[in-house]
């Protein structure tokens, strides 16, 4: 047997990466990596989140490799829910943070907030449950509770001083297509 034969029936040893964040502990750490993958959000994002919520601040070791706490995460998720599911703004969910700390994004994310004042979520069509007896007795029933899609609104902003130097540089373009124009019409008299 040749050496690439027992090579290809070899098992495969080399695990994927799914496989070997599966077998990591509920309290390991985790990198930028799988927490990006986890959550579904690119590791940059999670970058920008370090700077405008100051309670996420994960470990960081030589070259600056983040490492998260299972805190961490939980938060990194109650976070992403808030502003990816329920429609929440970055300073919306400062705001939560500011005033009921972290537990308040637990009682947001759940629906639960004593005080609807501090969300500033977007308004979305809610999906009704139909009530039946199995609710009524607190026996949560089957059927399982859809979210509705994040709205992606696009917010043009106009900026005067930006529209006038598009006006002034789009007014110096006709005159000179004009002289254009005009010297070329000269050439084609002579």
């Amino acid at each position: 047997m040749s050496i690439e034969e027992s090579l290809e029936t070899a098992p495969d040893t080399q695990e994927t990466d799914d496989e070997i964040r599966g077998r990591k502990g509920p309290l390991a750490f985790r990198t930028i990596s799988e927490v990006a993958d986890e959550l579904k959000v690119p590791q940059h994002v999670l970058r920008f989140w370090e700077t405008r919520f100051e309670q996420v601040r994960p470990l960081k070791r030589g070259g600056g490799r983040r490492y998260y706490r299972p805190e961490d995460v939980d938060l990194l998720r109650r976070i992403a829910t808030l502003l990816y599911v329920k429609g929440y703004t970055i300073k919306g969910v400062q705001r939560v943070l500011r005033e009921k700390g972290p537990e308040g994004l637990e009682e947001e994310v759940s629906g639960k907030a004593a005080d609807p004042s501090v969300s500033e979520a977007v308004s979305a069509p809610e999906t009704s449950q139909p009530q039946d007896d199995a609710s009524q007795t607190g026996i949560s029933p089957s059927i399982p509770v859809v979210q509705p899609e994040p709205q992606i609104v696009t917010v043009t902003v106009r900026d005067e001083r930006l529209e006038s130097e598009h006006d002034r540089m789009r007014k110096g373009l006709e005159d000179i297509l004009h002289r254009l124009a005009e010297v070329k019409a000269s050439l084609t008299v002579d």
